[in-house]
């Protein structure tokens, strides 16, 4: 099992930027793919990127060109870079990790965007 934990969430003015980390610990073996997900009030799990372990990169439209992932292999950290937010980006925002064996996620961090 990975243990993730998400951080770098908080409120954010229209147009402006966040970064969001994810930090990985634990049985960090077989990783296949690594990637965010988000879910607004109301609505249902919205997948928004994927980075595969060769570094393959796909992202959903409404992130492609504002929305980048990453990853540092030596911290054991994956980041999603957030640029000119709009409100209806607010949500809270999960990282997971797909191995041979199963999908683990990190509990979530809050992004609130204000206009």
């Amino acid at each position: 099992q990975v243990h993730l934990v998400e951080s770098g969430g908080g409120l954010v003015q229209a147009g402006g930027s966040l970064r969001l980390s994810c930090a990985a610990s634990g049985s960090i073996f077989s990783v296949n793919a690594l990637g965010w997900y988000r879910q607004a009030p109301g609505k249902l799990r919205e997948w928004i990127t994927t980075m595969t372990y060769g570094g393959d990169i796909h992202y959903a439209n409404f992130a492609n060109g504002r929305f980048t992932i990453s990853r540092d292999n030596a911290k054991n950290t994956m980041y999603l870079h957030m640029n000119s937010l709009k409100p209806e980006d607010t949500a809270i925002y999960y990282c997971y990790v797909d191995t041979d064996l199963r999908r683990d996620w990190g509990q979530g961090t809050q992004v609130t965007v204000s206009s």
